[in-house]
């Protein structure tokens, strides 16, 4: 944790088992309540087919914005605590989960770990990534200059679809 100033994190949401859509709300929820966190913003739910292996169900997605104290890798641990208490496992790359939270963005940090790389590696191949982020953070500048929303309109939608309550 740190004493310096609130930033604007973007954390993507995904689940696609065991009640997907009330996860994802449960997950909103918790991350408000995430030390020295605020939530501040949140995209309509999205269902999306999977990426990877295709023999599991739908993905429920969203993306959320908040403002935190927290440093990027204190964030990050917490994040995947959260992952825990939803129960995820981690049984083969890209397979069904409970929760998968990915921090997208971190103000305008770049940085690159064995743990974390900001911006988010492969958000720009994603419209179930890009589209509710762009609905929360469309003005949103990455460093090529080109806000998410323009990137997000030039990705096919690949059959994403906003859910209804």
């Amino acid at each position: 944790m740190t004493d310096q100033p609130g930033s604007t994190a973007y954390i993507a949401l995904g689940s696609n088992i065991d009640s997907p859509q009330l996860h994802i709300e449960r997950a909103m929820e918790e991350l408000g309540r995430l030390p020295i966190t605020q939530l501040t913003r949140c995209s309509p739910l999205y269902s999306s087919r999977p990426v990877g292996p295709q023999d599991q169900p739908d993905f429920v997605n969203a993306v959320v914005a908040v403002s935190t104290r927290l440093s990027p890798l204190a964030l990050l641990d917490q994040l995947q605590a959260l992952e825990q208490r939803h129960g995820r496992q981690r049984q083969r790359r890209w397979g069904p989960r409970t929760l998968d939270l990915d921090l997208l963005l971190y103000g305008e940090r770049r940085m690159q770990t064995s743990r974390l790389t900001l911006p988010h590696p492969h958000m720009l191949e994603r419209a179930f990534v890009l589209t509710p982020l762009a609905d929360i953070a469309g003005h949103v500048s990455l460093a090529g200059g080109e806000d998410i929303a323009t990137l997000a309109c030039r990705l096919p939608d690949d059959g994403l679809r906003v859910v209804l309550p």
